[in-house]
């Protein structure tokens, strides 16, 4: 379901987007609105559920984890209740840090981020080798980061 937003609304996302850490009153001298219709604005976006979460973005090789994974998995049984138990296992793993399910090809893409091969490797063991349903597994290990952004143009 598409939300429908006006002009104040694009400029509150687009200015959380950039920097979630602005108050209320910063935020609303921003996008030239009162505090107090900003707040209402940015409760109303929070509850609707088009802000899922504010959080900080941190530098992997900062906090050691340098090594990106791009990974393509196919199941053998492709069954709703299998897939299912696949996401869910992925989910509680902190070094996946996205999970697609895809079409056509593999059945899943993972972003995942380690420390570096023997981290990998120890992944790899705990989440693709040792499940009886997982048929395939291609990874592309990422050299140089040319971009990266989380912001979505509204």
């Amino acid at each position: 379901m598409s939300a429908e937003f006006d002009e104040i609304d694009r400029r509150i996302l687009n200015a959380l987007q950039a920097d979630a850490s602005l108050n209320n009153n910063e935020l609303a001298q921003l996008v030239h609105v009162s505090a107090p219709t900003c707040l209402r604005r940015v409760k109303h976006l929070i509850e609707s559920g088009v802000i899922e979460r504010r959080v900080a973005i941190v530098s992997p090789e900062k906090v050691g984890a340098r090594l990106t994974a791009v990974v393509e998995i196919t199941l053998d049984v492709q069954a709703a209740e299998r897939m299912s138990e696949f996401e869910a296992l992925v989910a509680k793993e902190a070094a996946v840090l996205q999970c697609y399910r895809v079409s056509p090809g593999p059945d899943f893409v993972l972003m995942v981020q380690v420390a570096d091969m023997p981290a990998y490797h120890a992944l790899a063991h705990r989440l693709f080798a040792t499940q009886s349903n997982v048929r395939n597994v291609k990874a592309y290990f990422s050299t140089f980061r040319s971009k990266f952004e989380t912001r979505i143009d509204v």
